[in-house]
């Protein structure tokens, strides 16, 4: 067993080897559009870190994370359009003109403020988070039932911000590459290269932070309520406390995510709240290594950088590409690449297959027929 965590700790401090000098070398290697996209990917790779907390930790396989993601990426473009709107009439963004709006909405006051704005990045989709998990958990309901409740949010959310054209420029979003930060514009060279800089630490200190999360007493009972939730409950722990906090904690990621993603991508829509993209979500995570946290990084990154190459050479092939790696992962590899590398890896990959392999467990005995065996 100790042998097992040392190989792995290793492997761990190999990978975030490689991680960080790829990222201290990408700016002076990568053209401005690859490492805008790389920053893009390293941005998802949060929200599928908060996806492996409640799903690969807590057994919660969650379909609704676009929900927070969006919530957190309006939370930005919000800040964003108000400290460019100086120069529009009446001080307001200038969609609002298109409808006959004079007069800010009450909710965009508050982010005026760019201390609020922080704040509400991963705070306002933690509470949404937080209210929708304890009306869930509190009922018991879990397993499948819990996916299709959460999917179900997700389409409620996307219907309405889809047709608040007045409020936040409905189907069309929000822009924020045209948007000014501390007096540059965001969209610039400079600025993006900031961001990706912003996203590379936001992501290191998220790993750090689930790392700390399911270590101890707490982690041990998430481990628990994946595994075996009445023996937790009859243990004296209450596991709809658990589950609302980690979900909450995975909400919170998730705006972060949505946030960072974007300031980088130019825009926010309810296109961020499609049932596709949050199954995308889960399976960064199930390629990558569920329950591993650096294997969501690792498929979140991997994956939609695939996806952007293949979609470039051949832009009908990249679905049938996604689909055979959820085939796979679901047929041979349960444990994802992460973990099938860390555990027996290639010893049980041919048995998963259906082709049975060579085992010395039990090595034929030779006996000598001339002896005589004495009782």
């Amino acid at each position: 067993m100790n042998n097992s965590h040392t190989l792995k700790g290793r492997l761990s401090l190999f990978i975030w080897i490689v991680i960080i000098a790829a990222l201290v070398s990408a700016p002076s290697i990568l053209p401005v559009f690859r490492l805008n996209l790389l920053g893009r990917y390293l941005s998802l790779a949060i929200v599928a870190l908060g996806v492996d907390l409640i799903w690969g930790f807590t057994g919660l396989l969650s379909l609704g994370q676009g929900i927070f993601f969006a919530l957190g990426g309006y939370c930005a473009a919000m800040y964003l359009q108000l400290n460019s709107s100086g120069d529009f009439p009446n001080g307001i963004p200038e969609f609002f003109g298109l409808y006959g709006v004079n007069k800010l909405p009450f909710f965009w006051e508050p982010f005026h403020s760019s201390l609020f704005t922080i704040i509400a990045i991963w705070l306002i989709p933690a509470a949404v988070a937080a209210l929708l998990g304890f009306l869930v958990f509190r009922n018991r309901i879990k397993g499948v039932y819990f996916s299709i409740l959460t999917q179900a949010a997700l389409l409620v959310f996307f219907n309405f911000f889809n047709g608040q054209q007045k409020l936040i420029n409905g189907t069309n979003g929000l822009k924020t590459d045209v948007t000014f930060l501390f007096g540059q514009l965001v969209g610039s060279e400079s600025v993006q290269r900031w961001f990706f800089w912003v996203t590379a630490l936001l992501v290191i200190f998220a790993w750090c932070f689930s790392k700390w999360v399911v270590r101890g007493l707490f982690g041990n009972v998430l481990i628990g309520i994946r595994d075996d939730e009445p023996r937790i409950r009859f243990t004296g722990y209450n596991p709809t406390l658990f589950k609302t906090i980690i979900f909450a904690i995975a909400g919170g990621l998730a705006g972060i995510s949505g946030a960072l993603y974007t300031v980088q991508s130019g825009i926010v829509s309810p296109q961020f709240m499609t049932v596709p993209f949050s199954i995308e979500m889960v399976i960064w995570v199930a390629v990558g290594g569920r329950g591993t946290l650096l294997g969501a990084i690792i498929g979140a990154v991997c994956i939609n950088y695939a996806k952007s190459l293949i979609s470039e050479a051949l832009p009908a092939s990249w679905m049938f590409i996604q689909g055979g790696l959820f085939i796979l992962v679901v047929t041979a590899l349960p444990e994802g690449v992460l973990g099938w590398i860390q555990g027996n890896g290639p010893r049980n990959l041919l048995s998963r297959l259906g082709i049975s392999r060579y085992s010395t467990t039990y090595p034929k005995v030779e006996i000598d027929q001339t002896q005589e065996i004495e009782l």
